[in-house]
């Protein structure tokens, strides 16, 4: 590189034409201060000292401003901490050309003059600064036209400020900044860079309609769970785009908060306060333990896998008869963890009795949570014999190693779709709590438990990701019935749940979560729509399909024989177990496997099976429920 060249650049006319300013504000500072103390007092003075004592001070400040490199500061970006700095730099050179003066010209004028002239050329200074500023933000602002968005920003703070300024400082952006809304009273009429305060948060839908507000900006990342929620339900009245900063700790280390805006996701839609269960006793549980986990690829098990890796357990053993998800998860906890964490995969199904004995022989395991299973309705609907084989007998074998090989602790993972099922998954996984529970009985040295909750945002086979695709996709977004409703928790606290259980477990009970509000789905979609910047019925519809085979309009917890007891967690409950004749119980599980064994079983003859073995297992009629309507076309 010719480092030559960029060492002997001349100055840019900037520097130049700065330095030129400053060396007129100062002559004309300085001569105006003088003339005005020398008019006023009538004092005597000589011309040629005076215009030396002027050229004195014009050098002492041009070499302060050099040495400092006071108009190397690219002043369109300008700070309070710029500003200060110039005032110092010329305020220090005054205070040094005075006290020369008064030593080599031996003048009369007072101190009060010397003063005056620093005071005029800083306030010209900064005046001169503050005004080329403001040119320069001018002419890079956005030049609004027609089709600018119209934009209200919640939150005139600093994040507030902040993004208005990246606004103005971005041309292509498109946006017109209205206005600010703000829940602090004194911020209320005021404004911040000339835009001004609407005011509060509860004026949303109000103000969006008065100002015609187009987008809308939610730039506080440090709002509370709850306060957020709120501040959504308000926005969700208006037909505005949102977007939203995410928390202070994901964008710490951005320079623009612009590119840190994002759509806000369907969890934040839910609006569901995270829920914190995972203590010293979960690290107490899983710590210097050998921990085995069925399913370890899926959604579930995958953060189970997570969460026990963080919590130092001597082996982490992951099976699953899916490569692809295993090895994501094992190459993603080697990252992280690297060699302090001791971890084995087997690609193996549940199904594999052979396997499965062999992998805990192997292993002896002391804690297993087992997430393996088939949990798509409708596909097991059409396959009642392969969802017996992978959901019973695949949690029957698990259960029978983990017996045989001492294994301190069970945990199954199980679903709301197992209470008063309506379709074989749910089925199955009410015979893998009952099988929980007879494993129990027959089991003084395992204690086996059950975990019981809702569906999960975003894993696999959920309606969100669904619902995303078909809006990213312009399709309709299909909803089963308009008047169904669900529960939904996040990954993170079913897993957290999961350990807790485990932590928590006496033997043979059903954990029961606390799954707080139930979710329409349909207003879940539509919210989703809204939020994506599309209108229902104009960018896009809603298509109700029918209830699918084995669904039910809501899901439950509980079985009408079930009590709830509390636990030491708010959140957690355990499900008083129904009485189960273990000798019955055993001749139906024969008898099951045999069915599901034969070559030429039929559909019918297992759900007929499902109905003998689980009492609670009902069909829903279907027939008079509107299918195939299509809303806002």
């Amino acid at each position: 590189m010719n480092t030559h060249f960029y060492h002997n650049q001349k100055p840019p006319r900037r520097k130049i034409l700065l330095h030129l300013v400053d060396s007129l504000f100062i002559l004309f500072a300085c001569t105006f201060s003088y003339g005005c103390h020398i008019l006023t007092y009538h004092l005597p003075y000589d011309p040629l000292m005076l215009l030396a004592e002027l050229l004195f001070t014009l050098v002492v400040h041009t070499v302060f401003s050099l040495l400092l490199r006071v108009n190397n500061i690219i002043w369109r970006y300008a700070g309070s901490y710029e500003y200060l700095y110039i005032v110092a730099v010329h305020a220090f050179a005054g205070i040094i050309s005075f006290g020369f003066s008064v030593f080599l010209f031996r003048n009369e004028l007072p101190a009060a003059c010397y003063i005056f002239s620093i005071l005029i050329l800083l306030t010209m200074i900064v005046l001169s600064r503050i005004i080329y500023h403001e040119i320069c933000l001018q002419k890079s602002m956005p030049s609004y036209t027609s089709d600018s968005k119209r934009l209200l920003i919640i939150g005139a703070g600093a994040a507030g400020c902040r993004l208005l300024e990246e606004i103005k400082y971005t041309p292509d952006c498109n946006l017109l900044p209205v206005g600010f809304v703000d829940d602090s009273n004194q911020k209320i009429r005021r404004t911040l860079h000339g835009i001004r305060v609407l005011g509060t948060i509860s004026e949303i839908p109000e103000i969006c309609e008065n100002e015609q507000i187009d987008i809308i900006y939610l730039a506080i990342p440090s709002l509370s769970q709850e306060r957020r929620s709120e501040v959504l339900a308000e926005c969700l009245k208006t037909s505005c785009t949102l977007k939203t900063l995410p928390v202070i700790s994901e964008i710490h280390n951005t320079n623009s908060l612009i590119t840190s805006l994002r759509y806000i996701t369907p969890e934040e839609l839910l609006c569901r306060e995270p829920m914190e269960v995972a203590d010293s006793n979960v690290t107490a549980f899983i710590k210097g333990k050998r921990i085995l986990i069925t399913g370890g690829g899926g959604s579930i098990g995958s953060e189970i896998c997570r969460q026990v890796a963080a919590n130092e357990p001597e082996r982490l053993v992951l099976v699953d008869v899916y490569e692809n998800n295993a090895y994501d998860i094992q190459q993603e906890l080697i990252s992280k963890y690297g060699d302090s964490l001791n971890i084995e995969v087997y690609i193996a199904t549940v199904c594999d009795v052979n396997k499965i004995n062999a992998i805990f022989d192997a292993e002896k395991p002391e804690i297993v949570f087992h997430a393996a299973a088939h949990k798509h309705v409708p596909l097991m609907e059409q396959v009642p014999d392969e969802a017996v084989k992978n959901n019973v007998f695949g949690t029957f074998n698990t259960v029978m190693a983990a017996r045989r090989t001492g294994v301190q602790v069970m945990v199954l993972i199980s679903t709301d779709k197992a209470v008063n099922p309506t379709n074989i998954m749910g089925a199955t996984k009410r015979m893998c709590e009952m099988i929980i529970q007879y494993a129990d009985s027959i089991s003084p040295d395992t204690r086996f438990t059950a975990v019981r909750f809702g569906n999960v945002l975003g894993s696999n086979g959920s309606v969100i990701p669904l619902f995303k695709k078909q809006i990213e996709n312009r399709q309709d977004v299909t909803v089963t019935h308009p008047d169904i409703i669900r529960y939904f928790m996040t990954i993170s606290e079913a897993s957290q749940l999961v350990l807790t259980a485990g932590a928590m477990a006496g033997g043979g009970e059903t954990f029961v979560l606390d799954m707080g509000k139930a979710v329409k789905i349909d207003d879940l979609a539509k919210n989703m729509i809204r939020l994506a910047g599309l209108t229902l019925g104009k960018d896009i519809n809603i298509r109700y399909t029918g209830l699918r085979p084995g669904e039910k309009l809501y899901e439950e917890l509980l079985m009408s024989e079930e009590g709830l007891n509390k636990t030491p967690n708010k959140k957690i409950f355990i499900g008083k177990n129904i009485p189960l004749d273990l000798e019955i119980f055993e001749k139906q599980l024969a008898e099951l496997r045999a069915l599901v064994d034969d070559p030429a079983v039929t559909s019918e003859a297992v759900e007929k099976m499902l109905m003998e073995i689980v009492p609670t297992f009902h069909r829903v009629d279907a027939a008079a429920l509107p299918s195939d309507k299509t809303v806002g076309a």
